[in-house]
């Protein structure tokens, strides 16, 4: 079983911050209206090649998502090497994204809470690059909203973040890693 979670903040107010793109991820490739709840977060379950895979949005607001992926871990007895966490990353220019596990939180309060959370680094992390030359603020600017040129091309790049996924979901992080390029 994997689990597949979007970082964001719930609510109409953050809907197209850079903060919620994991949430922005999942809505985009999912393409799905009916989200069930548990555990404080909407979640979609279902079969890709025969595994169940659950997408995860926590609706604890991003500080505290770990209370939510946790509860999730826990009722489904899912491995912490079978998570994949979408998430922005300010450190990263955008357009461009990293995909890893075993490391800390960079500073992001969505990541230091799962980590807490789940007592464990190692889960995996598609950290997409959120990073442009206006960073005067930098809770502003994640909590600011993407402009209409990222927005247009975020549309255009939903569909490598989709491969990405789904690449981890049916072959797992080495063989994801090692053919990044060929998902684009």
């Amino acid at each position: 079983m994997k689990l597949i979670v979007g970082l964001g903040n719930p609510g109409i107010k953050y809907k197209n911050n850079r903060h919620n793109i994991g949430f922005m991820v999942l809505d985009n490739i999912l393409k799905i209206n009916k989200w069930s709840t548990k555990f404080q977060g909407l979640y979609y379950e279902t079969t890709i090649n025969n595994e169940k895979v659950i997408f995860l949005k926590p609706q604890t607001f991003m500080n505290n998502s770990g209370e939510c992926v946790v509860k999730f871990v826990q009722y489904f007895k899912i491995k912490i090497d079978d998570i994949l966490v979408v998430q922005d990353d300010i450190d990263i220019i955008f357009k461009n994204i990293k995909l890893k596990n075993n490391s800390s939180s960079g500073g992001h309060n969505g990541i230091k809470s799962i980590i807490s959370s789940l007592n464990s680094d190692e889960f995996t992390r598609l950290k997409i690059g959120i990073k442009n030359d206006n960073i005067n603020n930098v809770i502003n600017f994640v909590l600011g909203d993407f402009s209409k040129e990222e927005n247009k091309y975020l549309e255009e790049n939903y569909y490598f973040y989709k491969n990405i996924i789904y690449s981890f979901i049916n072959y797992g992080l080495k063989y994801t890693k090692d053919h990044l390029n060929n998902l684009r």
